[in-house]
C-alpha cells in the first residue's frame, strides 16, 4: 500500500474480487452497455472503459456481483464526478 492511500486494507485486486471473472464480467458489461451514462446526461456519447459500482460494495461480494448495481463510466468521469459523489456521500 502506498504511504497516504486511501485503501485500508492490505487486499490485492484478485483477493478484493478483481480476478478473471470479473474481467469476464467486465468485458460482457461493457459490450453490452458500451457508452458512459455521465457523458450521456450531457448529452455527450463517449466510450465507456470503466464498470463501476453505483453503491460501493465495500467488501459486500453480494453487492459486488448484482449487476443492477452496475453502470459504464469513461476514466475521466469515474476519477472525477464519481469519486466527486462518494467523497461527499451522496451514494
Amino acid at each position: 500500500m502506498q504511504p497516504g492511500s486511501w485503501r485500508t486494507d492490505k487486499q490485492t485486486a484478485a483477493q478484493r474480487g478483481y480476478d478473471h471473472k470479473w474481467r469476464k464480467a467486465r468485458e460482457r458489461h461493457l459490450a453490452d452497455h458500451p457508452l458512459c451514462i455521465y457523458c450521456q446526461r450531457q448529452g455527450l456519447v463517449t466510450a465507456a472503459n470503466v464498470v463501476d459500482h453505483i453503491v460501493p460494495h465495500r467488501g459486500d461480494m453480494s453487492l459486488f456481483w448484482d449487476q443492477s448495481n452496475w453502470q459504464s463510466l469513461c476514466g475521466p468521469c469515474h476519477s472525477s464526478a464519481k469519486q466527486r459523489e462518494e467523497q461527499a456521500g451522496l451514494v
